[in-house]
């Protein structure tokens, strides 16, 4: 064994043998909420998940059947996706569907676990409604429902919502799959899908 590695080991073994039971207080100095609020909340999120080149709508619960209805060829759903949302024709996926299946689908439409408005993110945590993530990261198309009481404002309190989903996996996603070369040119759906279109769900909150 390295120096190197033993005396970070060793390091480690005696921040811990002084706090065993992992409780020591680790001052937080850093901002932990924002002051965003109903309308503004929803409003930045909006801006912010446009500015990253996503498609925003904002629907209310009886016109999403009609946002959904609007979209075409063969999209897959998770298989608890609500029955109610879904035009007939939409393949639900019950871990039957392949890498090629997915790859050849037009699109996928989903629910997701939060949405962070400071940054216009999405997090995916393969909880209800989102369904395995081969099904958000294959597809060319994802239609994201994103319900008003789940955006929150910040990051740290993103994080901290976030920690009964442990240990699923979670996906961060501000706007479509992304990435450059070093000659800075953008290409787009390389690790992800091309599009991104989200749904914004119920009324604005004053």
């Amino acid at each position: 064994m390295s120096a190197a590695r033993e005396e970070v080991l060793g390091r480690i073994r005696q921040a811990l043998s002084r706090d065993p039971a992992g409780e020591i207080d680790i001052a937080r100095s850093y901002r932990r909420t924002a002051a965003l609020h109903g309308a503004e909340l929803v409003d930045r999120f909006a801006e912010r998940a446009e500015a990253y080149k996503a498609t925003v709508l904002r629907v209310n619960a009886a016109g999403l059947a009609d946002a959904l209805e609007r979209l075409r060829g063969r999209f897959v759903v998770p298989d608890d996706l609500p029955e109610e949302w879904l035009p007939p024709e939409f393949v639900r996926d019950h871990g039957q569907l392949g890498h090629r299946d997915l790859d050849a689908v037009d699109g996928v439409v989903t629910g997701c676990a939060l949405a962070l408005a400071e940054t216009g993110t999405i997090v995916l945590d393969a909880g209800v409604g989102q369904g395995r993530r081969a099904i958000t990261l294959l597809p060319d198309f994802h239609v994201c429902i994103v319900p008003v009481e789940r955006i929150v404002a910040s990051v740290p309190e993103a994080v901290a919502a976030l920690r009964t989903s442990l240990p699923r996996p979670l996906t961060f996603m501000s706007g479509p799959s992304a990435t450059s070369d070093i000659e800075l040119n953008r290409v787009e759906g390389v690790h992800g899908p091309r599009r991104l279109e989200i749904i914004i769900l119920g009324e604005t909150p004053d």
